[in-house]
């Protein structure tokens, strides 16, 4: 009976397309790792801002507060100016990233601030940390070690094809995502 199913499976899955999974990094791209990260991440859907300065930065949030307006934030950040809220009432999710792996366009994020700010509000806005790009999975990690009790990877919005084939954006978690990469130390922000 299994090997009856697994031939239809196989069957049903002949000819369809794949989505080709993107290349490893060569050597020579390690050296650019954030501009890796970038591309990977666009193209993953999320969306980026490097700001040049504090400055910059608080311009680019004072827009982004009419947006989003209540937000829940991380603890471990200063005060961005957002009202805050619960996760379950903010538009917007502030949180501050262990790291960013160029490779795939993911963004690492602990357990320490809690999933529901990172996952119920529909939009969520990363603050990566200057120096945190890492080329792959295996240099974030053995950067990060020891790890939190848990570890959240992000590779752009929220989708899901269960039913129909027909992706939908947003479904279990945020339908946007942003980073933010960050050329100076967090300790600037306050």
């Amino acid at each position: 009976m299994k090997e009856g199913l697994l031939r239809s499976v196989r069957r049903a899955l002949e000819g369809k397309l794949r989505t080709p999974l993107p290349p490893p990094l060569g050597s020579s791209q390690l050296q650019d790792a954030e501009a890796r990260f970038i591309e990977r991440f666009l193209g993953n859907g999320g969306e980026v801002v490097r700001p040049r300065d504090p400055e910059e930065l608080q311009v680019w949030l004072a827009e982004l507060r009419r947006e989003f307006p209540r937000a829940a934030q991380s603890p471990s950040l200063p005060d961005l100016g957002f009202e805050i809220a619960s996760p379950e009432e903010a538009s917007l999710g502030i949180s501050l990233a262990l790291g960013a792996v160029a490779e795939t366009g993911t963004l690492l994020l602990g357990s320490g601030e809690g999933q529901r700010l990172q996952l119920l509000p529909p939009a969520h806005l990363v603050l990566v940390p200057s120096g945190r790009v890492y080329p792959d999975l295996s240099s974030a990690l053995a950067a990060l070690w020891p790890f939190p009790s848990a570890l959240g990877l992000h590779s752009g919005p929220s989708r899901s094809s269960d039913i129909g084939r027909i992706t939908v954006v947003g479904v279990h978690g945020p339908g946007r995502l942003l980073a933010v990469l960050l050329s100076w130390p967090l300790e600037q922000l306050g």
